[in-house]
């Protein structure tokens, strides 16, 4: 295994995390603002 490959593996994953953490904070957050908007609690 090459080191150029090895870094782009090891660096794929926290891209990967950010962008399933960024797709869950935002479904959350259309979820909460649509809550507030019809007036009743999240949970």
């Amino acid at each position: 295994m090459s080191p150029m490959f090895l870094t782009v593996y090891v660096l794929m994953w926290p891209v990967l995390v950010a962008g399933v953490l960024f797709v869950l904070v935002r479904a959350f957050s259309r979820e909460w603002r649509k809550a507030r908007k019809e007036g009743r609690t999240l949970v």
